[in-house]
This record gives structure tokens, sequence and C-alpha cells, in this order.
């Protein structure tokens, strides 16, 4: 065995009471609800453990473990710790975006290939202070970083045309974001029935006019239309490590087994404000699995959320990266990534199925540390 270590308008009572009047009932997930109300100060400690298992390998298997490395304000990393039974144990970087990765290799003839990462972290709500300017200290370079094209996000034809459409007569950064955070809601929607968290191809969805995905699917649409007008903007790749702590159940983790817990946010940049939180996804997701029935985006519970997550998220969650076209390093099976979220792994007969936990497999495990 190897080891090494080294050293994130309100919802309220009065928003439910009106959500029981539209329904005429109360339910008891909305009755544990409370005001959607992220405040930044308190940092939460929380590990999470990633098992990965190659089942039936065949020649020389290799495997890639996301790393929460994220540093901001909202998120600190406090150190991995790393064993297995491969012949190259290591933390790697995908050389682009600073995604980093601990990367397994296993010898041929290795039966039983495992490997098992330990993660530390603390995250804090967020919430912007909009009556508040901020001096934005960020290099211009790097912020181009964040306006250009990717495989599955273009900025030109459909794309750029479909965000000049949207942000017609409307000249601050802000008012672009929100309009076109607006436009999302207006028109996309969560579908269950997609895998894992989507794929994300922007051009497909406006061509198609199918608006229907999850959040790498829904924010990433978002992230697209802002960078085709100009303002930076950018995914974050990452996952939910507790419950809500307002009562959300769509919210959060839903238990300590948070192997299909995956969720990407979003930034945008604005001038006066720096990087601000931004998740429709997760409003698209309310309205659609918090209760039994499909709830409208101007339901009450919705709307109770809505204005919150435009310059906010809860701190239940953990970033792992903002890459994407990943090419994974020493790769030598598949093309490469849309975005990295899951762990990958590949045998000699090819890249396993990321979105099959149990017959890749691998299970992640998530608690809070408390003081």
């Amino acid at each position: 065995m190897k080891r090494r270590t080294f050293l994130w308008g309100a919802a309220s009572m009065p928003a439910i009471a009106a959500a029981s009047r539209v329904t005429g009932f109360l339910t008891p997930a909305l009755a544990q609800q409370k005001e959607f109300a992220p405040r930044p100060g308190t940092w939460r400690t929380f590990e999470i453990t990633t098992r990965v298992e190659i089942l039936e390998p065949t020649g020389v298997s290799r495997a890639w473990l996301p790393i929460p490395l994220v540093k901001s304000d909202y998120q600190k990393a406090l150190g991995d710790q790393w064993s297995g039974n491969a012949r190259i144990l290591k933390p790697v970087s995908d050389g682009v975006y600073g995604a980093n990765m601990l990367y397994a290799e296993f010898a041929a003839g290795e039966s039983a290939p495992v490997v098992e990462l330990t993660s530390r972290f603390q995250t804090q709500d967020r919430a912007l202070d909009w009556s508040k300017k901020t001096a934005a200290d960020e290099d211009p370079a790097a912020l181009k970083t964040w306006t250009k094209a990717t495989d599955l996000m273009p900025t030109d034809g459909i794309v750029r045309e479909t965000a000049l459409e949207i942000t017609r007569g409307k000249t601050s950064d802000v008012e672009k974001v929100k309009a076109i955070y607006d436009w999302i809601l207006a028109n996309s929607y969560r579908e269950p029935k997609v895998r894992g968290c989507g794929v994300g191809d922007i051009k497909a969805m406006l061509e198609t006019r199918s608006f229907g995905g999850k959040c790498a699917d829904i924010n990433a649409l978002f992230v697209g239309l802002v960078r085709a007008v100009g303002v930076p903007a950018r995914d974050i790749y990452g996952i939910r490590v507790a419950p809500s702590a307002f009562g959300y159940k769509s919210l959060g983790a839903g238990s300590a087994n948070i192997s299909k817990a995956q969720h990407c946010r979003a930034e945008v940049f604005l001038k006066d404000h720096g990087w601000v939180a931004m998740d429709p996804a997760d409003v698209t997701k309310v309205a659609r699995e918090e209760t039994s029935e499909w709830l409208k985006i101007d339901h009450p519970v919705v709307e109770a959320l809505r204005p919150k997550l435009f310059g906010g998220w809860e701190g239940n969650w953990v970033a792992f990266n903002t890459a994407h076209d990943v090419a994974l390093p020493s790769a030598t099976q598949g093309g490469k990534l849309g975005f990295l979220m899951y762990p990958q792994s590949e045998t000699a007969q090819g890249r396993r199925d990321s979105l099959d936990p149990d017959n890749f497999k691998y299970t992640i495990t998530t608690r809070e540390i408390k003081a």
C-alpha cells in the first residue's frame, strides 16, 4: 500500500404559506422549509472519501479522481490523503484550467485495482450585497479565458444571436446577466430522465429548441450566453456534501453516500462586484423535484428562491474545478471530457462509464467535522 499527504427576493414562511394556498395543502417537505437566506461568515468543515475499484481489469488500468482544490473566498482546501495498490499514485493537473485530480496507474496483471482519496476542506455560504461595490482586482488577460468558446460552448452563430436578442436594450453587465438569467428560467426546465448532470451541448439545445436538461446543460447554456455578450462567466463543477440548512430536499445531499450528488454551479464577473455566484439550474430543480408536482417558475416556492440564487448559493457543496475540454493526463482511451466532475477510469478495453458507479465501481461518502 502507498500513502502520501499534502497540504464555498427572499424565501420566507409567508411564501411557503402562499404556496399552501395555491396547492390547497402544505406538504411535510414544505412545512420544514425556512427562509432561503445564505449568509457568509460561518465556515463548515467537511471530508469526502472517494473509493474506486476497477472490476474485470485488462492490461494497464488507470483512474482519475477529482480533487477539490478550488481556492476562493467561499472554499478552503485543508489537505488530501490517498492510498491504493497502484504502481503510480500522484496528483496531476489538466494543464489548462488547473483542474486537479489524483492519477492512479495499475500494472497489467493487478487483479483488483483500488484507490482511495480523502479530501478535507471548508466551505461557507455566498450572498452578494448588491448595494456595495467592490474594486475587483482581476487580471484582464485572465478574464479573457472566461469569455472564450469551448467545444460544447460556442460563443458565435446561434449562441451569440440568441444572447444579443435576449439582451437587446440592456447596457450594463448586470442588466445583461439578469436578462439572460430570467430567459433561462422562462425557457429551460429540469429533465429528470437525463443521465448524470447532462452534457452541456448548448448549440444543440438552441438549434433544436430543446431546453430540458440538468445542471451541466442549464448552467452551461447560461454561461455560454453570458460569454457571448462579452461578460466573463464560468461553470464550477463539484458535489453536494450536506443537506440544505433551509429544508429544501432537492438542494442538498440526501445521505452520507454522495456518489450521485454531483452538481455544477456558475459564476459571472461583474465590474462593480467581482465574481458573483449564480445557479439558475437549482431554481429549475426546485420547480421540478421539490414536491410531487411540477411547479411553475412563478410558483411562490420557486419565486422565494429565485432571487437568492442570482448572487448567492448555500455552502453545502464543494467545488472541484472550472475546467472544460479536459484531456486526462496519460489517458490512452477515449477523447477529451466536456468537464471533469466524476471519477474516471480506463482499461485496455476502453474508458469506463463514469455515470454507472455500481459497475465502474466507485463510491463517494461525506461527513461533516464538527469543532
